[in-house]
C-alpha cells in the first residue's frame, strides 16, 4: 500500500510537470499590410509619334495598403510591358523613357513629400528602322492618383538622340599680333 501510494505521487507529479511545461500555442498574427493589385483601362495601348510606336500592354498599378486603416503605405508602381518600333529612317539611339501622370483636366498629378518617386525608365538601345524593342515597364506612380482616382492620362516621353549626330565644323579666320 506503501508503494501504491509513492507510485500514485509520482505520476500524479510527472503529469503536472509535463502539462505545466507544455508550450502554449502561438497566435497566428494576420498581415498587417497586403499587396493589391489593380488593372488600368485600358490595359493596352498603342500610341504613334513622329519617329515611334509605342505600345503599353499590361497596364497594372501594385501598392501596399494597410489592411485595419486602407490606407496605401507605399509608393504605388506602375507595372507593365513596352514596345517600341523605329519609324523613321534613321537610327535612333534611345536613352530613356520618362511618364508624366495627368489628371482629366491635363495637369500634372505630384508625388508627395516622402514618395518615391522613379518615372524614368533607362532605356540605352540603338534603334535600326523599323527595329522593335520590348522590355518590362516599372515605375512609381503618385498615390494621390490612385487614392482619389484622378489619374486621366499617362504622357510617355522618348528621350532620343538621332543618329548619325549631324557635326558642323566652322574654322574662323584669326592671327595673334
Amino acid at each position: 500500500m506503501h508503494f501504491k501510494k509513492i507510485f500514485l505521487f509520482i505520476a500524479l507529479c510527472l503529469v503536472i510537470g509535463l502539462l505545466g511545461c507544455s508550450k502554449e500555442e502561438k497566435k497566428v498574427v494576420a498581415p498587417r499590410q497586403e499587396q493589391i493589385t489593380k488593372n488600368l483601362v485600358p490595359q493596352k495601348v498603342g500610341l504613334k509619334g513622329q519617329n515611334f510606336l509605342v505600345e503599353l500592354s499590361d497596364l497594372q498599378v501594385v501598392m501596399s495598403v494597410d489592411t485595419a486603416s486602407k490606407e496605401i503605405v507605399e509608393t504605388p508602381s506602375l507595372k507593365g510591358h513596352i514596345k517600341i518600333t523605329n519609324l523613321s529612317k534613321d537610327i535612333l539611339d534611345i536613352q530613356g523613357v520618362t511618364l508624366d501622370y495627368l489628371d482629366e483636366a491635363g495637369k500634372p498629378i505630384a508625388f508627395s513629400s516622402g514618395e518615391k518617386v522613379a518615372k524614368v525608365y533607362p532605356f540605352w538601345k540603338a534603334l535600326q528602322p523599323a527595329e522593335v524593342v520590348e522590355g518590362s515597364l516599372d515605375a512609381t506612380i503618385p498615390r494621390k492618383a490612385i487614392k482619389e482616382k484622378v489619374l486621366g492620362k499617362i504622357e510617355i516621353n522618348l528621350v532620343y538622340v538621332p543618329a548619325p549626330l549631324k557635326r558642323e565644323t566652322l574654322t574662323l579666320s584669326e592671327k595673334v599680333e
